[in-house]
């Protein structure tokens, strides 16, 4: 036990250097971070909302000062791979399972300093709450106050969420999964952020002010998840 706590320290030391290394280097414009989207399997379309990232890295470049790498990275949650992202982008509608070497590698990810942006396009929810479960069985979702950090980086949202999409008409609610404190888990449930950064036009009743809130939301999340 003694020697598994002092690697998941070597780890979160090593993970923490790469973020904080990574987000001056972003500063700087002198290196690209990537960020990635998690292929996960049990049947759900993880690859949805495609344009989605994209639009984002677009949008943080230019208005967080970040040096995203402009193409979305795909990840499998198994993977090594995993550690080389500060930010993980998970979306679909139907099921998502861990296997249990999956949800290990997740976990240690996370426990050394990553963060998992889970986006709810619609279904999700049963399926996110069972696999995260697996991953922190200690922990569960909770409804982060408006207050919270998050919701108050380079932009302020005074009531939380922003809801960009009706799905079953109920307010949007930001969930989190905080680990020894730090907030390792967000998870965006009846406000779908994923389908607020797509191209203009890809969801008619979708306007510019919607699209920006949501840009703008997504942002936040961002800047909270490479500098916190």
């Amino acid at each position: 036990m003694k020697k598994q706590s002092i690697f998941i320290l070597f780890l979160f030391l090593l993970f923490v250097f790469y973020i904080s290394s990574s987000f001056i280097a972003a500063k700087s414009n002198s290196s690209a971070i990537k960020i990635a989207r998690l292929k996960y399997n049990g049947g759900g379309d993880w690859y949805s909302s495609r344009t989605a990232l994209t639009n984002l890295i677009e949008y943080c470049n230019e208005n967080l000062n970040t040096n995203i790498a402009k193409e979305e990275r795909i990840v499998e949650p198994g993977s090594s791979e995993l550690f080389n992202y500060p930010y993980i982008f998970a979306t679909g509608h139907g099921n998502i399972t861990f296997n249990n070497q999956e949800a290990s590698n997740l976990r240690n990810y996370l426990m050394a300093g990553g963060f998992i942006h889970f986006c709810d396009n619609y279904g999700m929810d049963p399926f996110i709450r069972n696999a995260m479960k697996k991953v922190f069985p200690e922990l569960a979702f909770v409804e982060l106050p408006f207050n919270y950090p998050i919701y108050h980086q380079k932009f302020n949202f005074t009531n939380g969420l922003p809801k960009i999409h009706e799905h079953d008409g109920k307010r949007a609610q930001g969930f989190g999964l905080i680990y020894q404190g730090r907030l390792v888990c967000f998870y965006d449930y009846e406000s779908d952020l994923g389908n607020g950064w797509e191209d203009l036009g890809t969801y008619p009743s979708d306007t510019e002010e919607t699209r920006e809130k949501a840009l703008k939301m997504g942002a936040n999340i961002i800047q909270y998840a490479f500098t916190k």
